[in-house]
C-alpha cells in the first residue's frame, strides 16, 4: 500500500497559487496512472488504483494548508499505511523556482503543512517531493507569497517542473524504489540549474 498526498488550498481562488504545486503535480501524476479524484473521504479528494496487486490512494486535503495533518493523518489511520510508505509532494520556498527535490525523512522546514503533518502524525519519516518556488520571492512575506498567482514568466517552469513531479511519482509508484527515483531526479534536477 502506498499513499501519496498533494498538498495545495481547496477552492478556484487558489488553484494557480505557489501554495498549489503540489495539487497540481499529484493531478497530473493522476492523469498519467488513467485515475480520477473519484471519492472524498478523511478530509480529502481521494483517487484510488491497483499497479501490480498493490493498493495506492492518492490525495488532496481539502483542510487548508496549515491543518493538512488532520486529513494526512486519517488517511493514514484508515488505510493502516506507515510514513514510509507515505509521499508528500509540496511547493518549498528553499528551492530556487522549477527545482524538484526528493528526499526521505528530514523537518518541515519552513512549510506550514508540512510542519503541521509531522506534529499531527508525530513521526518525520515520510518521503517528500519538494517543488522549489524560492526564486520568484523577491522581498514579499512568507505568507504573501504563496498565496499569489505563478509569475507570468515563470508559468513554463512551474509546468514543467510538476509534470517532472509526475513523472517521478508514477516510477515510484510502478517500482518502489525511492532510491532510484531519488537519484535519477535530482541529478536531472541539478542539471537545469
Amino acid at each position: 500500500m502506498k499513499l501519496v498526498i498533494g498538498l495545495g488550498n481547496p477552492g478556484l481562488k487558489y488553484e494557480n497559487t505557489y501554495h498549489n504545486m503540489g495539487f497540481k503535480a499529484v493531478k497530473k501524476a493522476a492523469e498519467l496512472l488513467n485515475t480520477r479524484f473519484n471519492c472524498t473521504e478523511c478530509k480529502a479528494k481521494t483517487a484510488t488504483l491497483y499497479i501490480n496487486g498493490e493498493k495506492i490512494v492518492l490525495a488532496l486535503p481539502q483542510t487548508y494548508m496549515n491543518l493538512s495533518g488532520d486529513s494526512v493523518k486519517e488517511l493514514m489511520g484508515k488505510y493502516k499505511v506507515a510514513a514510509e510508505d507515505t509521499v508528500i509532494v509540496y511547493d518549498d520556498v528553499d528551492l530556487p523556482t522549477g527545482t524538484l527535490r526528493l528526499r526521505e525523512g528530514g523537518s518541515g522546514g519552513t512549510h506550514n503543512g508540512m510542519k503541521n503533518i509531522i506534529e499531527r502524525a508525530g513521526t518525520n519519516a515520510f518521503k517528500r517531493i519538494r517543488l522549489g518556488i524560492g526564486g520568484d520571492r523577491g522581498e514579499l512575506a512568507l505568507a504573501d507569497f504563496v498565496l499569489m498567482k505563478v509569475k507570468k514568466e515563470s508559468r513554463q517552469a512551474a509546468e514543467d517542473m510538476q509534470k517532472r513531479a509526475a513523472e517521478a511519482l508514477t516510477e515510484y509508484i510502478r517500482t518502489a524504489d525511492f532510491q532510484k527515483i531519488m537519484r535519477v531526479y535530482n541529478a536531472k534536477a541539478e542539471c537545469t540549474d
